[in-house]
């Protein structure tokens, strides 16, 4: 009696489904809603604090689905993504969008749980980042830019989600993000620039990997680290920064200003992965020192 062996392909459902809604990617911002939500709340509420985080997930799952759908044939032609579900075989297209559609139908829902203001946003991220910046990546350097919109909605989604209102104090946190974005996506780009290359994608303001894109690159840096300061001068409202929490996400910013310096001094793929590193160290520990702050001052 002979036994069929049947060939599994590589990866599992779990890690699949964690690969299609780019589950690390979501827990982040997951992690940026829910610090936005603790700046902005009067009095913390476990059930929002749930809704926020599972509403958060499922938006970005949704549009990170929905753009492995979109680029599945671009990411075939990429070292970093040909081995993602879709492109990969292991998942069908329709099986993608059934979690797509779902995720979006459930991100919406549960944030218009919180509050309608929150679910608008939600939608509103959902959209551009599926609808506008994805086929723009392929087009024009300047899809960076419309990125960076949804990009930069959660950090200030949390604090709509507890005040279920917009004004100077999620504008901040949400320009905040916004500058960030681009010093962070641009230092992916260039060390990824050859794969990137293979998809059709401009990720580079200049288009190549040269002074201009590294000058620009330490502009919005010094941007993103001017306004991180901001609130200690007391013009954002409810959002309030104490000079010695100033002081120290000013001295993370000069961190990632210096490796935006060696990129434009260097401008190697190691520099570029230097300051892609510290971005996200930046980023992470700014709004843990904001919160901290809050909650001690």
């Amino acid at each position: 009696m002979s036994t069929v062996k049947t060939s599994i392909p590589k990866g599992s459902l779990i890690s699949d489904f964690k690969e299609i809604t780019k589950i690390r990617l979501s827990v982040s911002v997951v992690f940026s809603a829910i610090a936005g939500y603790l700046l902005g709340a009067v009095e913390v509420d476990a059930y929002t604090l749930l809704l926020l985080a599972f509403g958060g997930y499922f938006m970005v799952g949704a549009s990170n689905a929905y753009n492995q759908i979109i680029e599945r044939d671009l990411d075939a032609l990429m070292d970093r993504t040909k081995n993602r579900p879709v492109p990969a075989g292991r998942m069908s297209v329709r099986t993608a969008f059934i979690i797509a559609t779902v995720f979006t139908i459930a991100g919406i829902a549960t944030l218009y749980v919180i509050n309608p203001r929150t679910a608008m946003y939600g939608a509103i991220s959902i959209f551009l980042y599926t609808c506008v910046y994805t086929p723009l990546k392929t087009k024009t350097p300047l899809a960076v830019f419309v990125g960076a919109i949804p990009g930069a909605i959660p950090f200030m989604l949390g604090w709509v989600a507890a005040r279920n209102d917009f004004g100077i104090e999620p504008g901040t946190l949400f320009a905040l993000q916004f500058f960030w974005q681009f010093p962070h996506f641009w230092a992916i780009g260039w060390f990824l620039f050859d794969d990137y290359k293979k998809g059709g994608f401009f990720m580079m303001p200049t288009g190549k990997r040269d002074k201009g894109t590294a000058v620009q690159t330490i502009m919005y840096t010094v941007w993103t680290v001017l306004i991180s300061i901001v609130p200690v001068f007391g013009v954002t409202g409810d959002l309030k920064l104490s000079i010695v929490a100033a002081v120290i996400v000013f001295a993370l910013g000069l961190v990632m200003l210096y490796y935006a310096f060696e990129l434009f001094k260097k401008r190697t793929a190691k520099a570029a992965k230097q300051l892609m590193l510290s971005s996200v160290f930046y980023i992470t520990l700014l709004q843990i020192v904001y919160v901290i702050d809050k909650f001690i001052r």
